[in-house]
């Protein structure tokens, strides 16, 4: 059995503008988070970022046909999406992959901003 139906969307952040992994930072903290805690189908998503190098967001979804149908809709929109207009450039990659298992540590997922995103 799958753990999930996982999409990863990875822009480049070469060449982007001065201050844009703050000005990410900002708008996942403060725009982001929100819009996908209430995405149907969606289990979770994580925002991923090697400052200088690449900015992703990582998705995994209860089913094949809610990932599909979010790439979809995502892939009309990529260009101007968000992160494509705060980074300066559309994705490089958008992939689907499978999710083979979760493993869920003592820890707990948490929500939020990661160190980065801290003051």
């Amino acid at each position: 059995m799958n753990a999930g139906y996982g999409l990863a969307v990875r822009w480049s952040l070469e060449g982007a503008p001065d201050a844009v992994a703050q000005r990410l930072r900002e708008y996942v903290v403060g725009t982001s988070i929100a819009r996908f805690m209430f995405l149907d189908g969606l289990a979770f998503k994580v925002w991923r970022m090697r400052e200088g190098e690449w900015f992703e967001g990582t998705y995994v979804f209860d089913s094949p046909q809610e990932r599909a149908r979010f790439r979809a809709e995502f892939e009309a929109t990529a260009d101007t999406s968000p992160g494509s207009r705060l980074i300066g450039s559309p994705p490089v990659t958008i992939e689907d992959y499978e999710v083979v298992a979760i493993a869920e540590g003592p820890a707990h997922f948490r929500r939020g901003a990661g160190p980065g995103g801290q003051e």
